[in-house]
């Protein structure tokens, strides 16, 4: 059954029948043959079939549901298993939004100097993306915004407090100033990240708020691409007062705060609300409120 209910997850997750076979190390035949023994067994029809995949039946996503459950359980019960017999040991597979990634080391690194036979592998993504791959069980973990927007069912531990800065050179508009306001900051010329990102949207509602537009002249999904524009001396961008410090600018730029309103969003770990926690994800957590302090510290000295 578990089993049959994790190939039901792969076909949710790559809605293809051929990836979703490929995925999992089987035949498209054998995963057929298991979908429909499947829906044998529970009675229904699951999956909405035609030449290829249309979608879930409303049995089949309440199945979905069940089958996350069902599967999240069984996963834990194998590592909890393990860890009785040896060591903490295997990966934690985790899923963070752009704005945070150069914090993820400040997590990563202690816990590993605990559990040095435990593997992370580290996928960045919108906060959308965090929550769906956390609901499909294809990642143990989160890193996101956990109160500006809904975050589904899930259970948080607050990390730190997010502020914003304009990025510009000590030149340009502003670049001599301790601190500028919103109202200011839209009259600078920005590159920012896209709209589908909830940091674009957290520096969108600011701006509108004073009654200001965003109109970028440069937008990017990518981090790496607004900071070498910044790093030139000859592009603006409004970026987390934690990252800023992290990239480490150079002399030529200044992270200046910015205020009227002050806005800040708390940034926090994300995991399943399934009882109980698996080891790793225990260890995770444990040594997520031990960091927290010292990330609140480091972003208050920023």
């Amino acid at each position: 059954m578990i089993d049959k209910l994790e190939l039901l997850l792969a076909l949710a997750k790559e809605r293809h029948f051929g990836r979703a076979a490929e995925a999992c190390g089987v035949t498209q035949p054998t995963m057929s043959t298991s979908l429909k023994q499947l829906e044998e067994i529970l009675g229904v029809m699951l999956v909405q079939r035609g030449s290829r995949f249309q979608g879930f039946t409303p049995e089949g996503e309440r199945t979905l549901d069940w089958a996350r459950r069902i599967v999240g359980d069984a996963r834990a019960m194998r590592q909890e298993i393990n860890s009785l017999k040896d060591k903490l040991s295997g990966e934690i597979r985790i899923a963070a939004i752009p704005t945070v990634l150069g914090m993820v080391a400040s997590l990563t690194t202690p816990f590993r100097a605990r559990y040095p036979d435990v593997r992370f592998r580290i996928h960045s993504c919108t906060s959308a993306d965090v929550l769906g791959l956390l609901e499909n069980l294809e990642v143990d973990a989160g890193l996101t915004y956990i109160e500006n927007e809904p975050i589904g069912k899930v259970r948080t531990f607050p990390l730190y407090n997010e502020s914003y800065r304009l990025l510009t050179s000590p030149d340009a508009m502003f670049g001599d100033r301790k601190q500028v306001t919103w109202k200011e900051v839209g009259q600078v010329p920005l590159c920012l990240l896209t709209p589908d990102m909830q940091n674009r949207r957290i520096i969108d509602r600011a701006l509108a708020s004073v009654g200001v537009e965003a109109t970028p002249t440069l937008t990017s999904n990518s981090l790496v691409v607004l900071y070498t524009h910044v790093k030139t001396g000859r592009w603006a961008s409004v970026m987390p007062a934690k990252l800023a410090e992290t990239l480490g600018l150079a002399d030529t730029i200044r992270s200046i705060p910015i205020v009227d309103p002050v806005v800040d969003y708390s940034v926090g770990l994300v995991i399943p609300q399934r009882d109980p926690m698996t080891p790793l994800i225990a260890a995770l957590v444990q040594v997520a409120r031990e960091v927290a302090p010292t990330l609140e510290t480091d972003h208050a000295s920023a």
